[in-house]
């Protein structure tokens, strides 16, 4: 097995990584930020994420209202630190289940087995970083050793866990979490796999494949001859069972793409497959730079998702798309909401509910069949 990239020089550090290490970001609640959100956030887009604050802890966490609330996760956020935002709504239960790409999830891992990502510049020699064995994100930089040693823990977890068969992308990331609990303690508080596993939180990927976990997963089932694979048909039915089972839904969608599908396709899974009328999302927040006029579900409005039975009709002043980028917007919209009543929740737990709210659904489904 190689332990570097092709062409970096052994042993030596490259001058592209003496950027400041890159930290996962905790909210602590500013009421400053909160002033500045209600005051001074009055048109346009930051009206719009103010908008998206409010709907969220004035709305969406009245306990009366007991809304399920689903995180979907697309764009490179844990490399830019902002997976700590993610633990603390985990924590505070503010966020019940994530649907994330798999490259977020993998690159989450780094900072779990404390590897080391640096600030850098998006305008430098790739040919000079290939040269030294120095991978780039936008402006995020790290040797590549980082995943030829992330790749190396990933295989040995699947080894070690004896998972043989088929499983739920949710169940594979609960081992994964629990894995890493055992060899580095106290990773919960900065590792979105590890904390989610803590809280009982489960996480997703709506396209396994596309990361490079999926990717140390085909290796180990070519060479190890293993039967593990991520049965995407789980996936689908556990999202259903957690929408059919909340007394009011809602969403948070960072980006776009197919995380946000993955869990707005729930709703028409309900109605037009299981022929359980639940009559779309409560609530819709999105944080976005996608736009409406490409025509993808990226930038697809909550008004378009109405027509697919995706959002309620009667709840569109209950939906808000700031046009944002998330890097920008999340850490803003996250210190707003740790910050005002009711800051935390009891956590739902679903993680460990899975088999039972799926014995729900598979229950109404042959009821209305009937």
């Amino acid at each position: 097995m190689p332990h570097r990239a092709p062409g970096a020089p052994e042993k030596r550090r490259s001058n592209h990584l003496s950027g400041k290490p890159i930290r996962y970001y905790r909210p602590r609640g500013s009421a400053d930020i909160k002033h500045l959100i209600d005051e001074g956030f009055q048109a346009f887009n930051a009206a719009r994420l103010g908008e998206a604050c409010r709907i969220f802890t004035d709305k969406m966490l009245l306990p009366e209202h007991d809304t399920t609330i689903g995180l979907t996760v697309a764009g490179a956020l844990t490399p830019a630190g902002l997976g700590g935002c993610i633990v603390e709504l985990m924590e505070r239960g503010l966020v019940d289940f994530v649907i994330s790409t798999g490259a977020n999830l993998y690159h989450d891992l780094h900072y779990a087995l404390n590897f080391t990502l640096h600030r850098g510049s998006p305008f430098v020699d790739d040919i000079e970083l290939y040269k030294d064995g120095v991978i780039r994100i936008y402006d995020v930089l790290f040797p590549a050793t980082v995943l030829l040693e992330t790749d190396a823990y990933i295989r040995d977890f699947l080894v070690r866990s004896g998972m043989n068969g088929p499983v739920s992308t949710a169940e594979l990331h609960y081992a994964l979490g629990k894995d890493l609990m055992a060899r580095q303690p106290g990773c919960e508080q900065y590792s979105v796999v590890a904390a989610a596993a803590a809280t009982g939180v489960p996480i997703y990927t709506s396209s396994p494949g596309d990361s490079s976990i999926g990717m140390n997963i085909a290796y180990h089932e070519l060479m190890n001859d293993s039967r593990l694979m991520i049965d995407p048909n789980k996936d689908v039915n556990e999202v259903c069972a957690f929408i059919l089972a909340g007394k009011k839904n809602g969403c948070v969608i960072l980006g776009g793409g197919s995380p946000k599908n993955f869990y707005l396709q729930g709703q028409p899974t309900l109605w037009e497959v299981y022929g359980i009328p639940k009559g779309g999302n409560d609530y819709f927040i999105q944080i976005t730079t996608d736009q409406v006029v490409w025509g993808g579900l990226s930038g697809a409005t909550p008004a378009e998702a109405v027509s697919w039975g995706k959002v309620n009709p009667g709840v569109l002043p209950d939906t808000s798309v700031a046009y944002i980028d998330s890097t920008v917007a999340f850490p803003l919209f996250c210190e707003y909401v740790v910050a005002s009543p009711p800051g935390r929740r009891p956590r739902k737990e679903l993680l460990h509910r899975r088999d039972e709210l799926v014995a729900v659904l598979k229950r109404e489904a042959k009821a209305a069949g009937k």
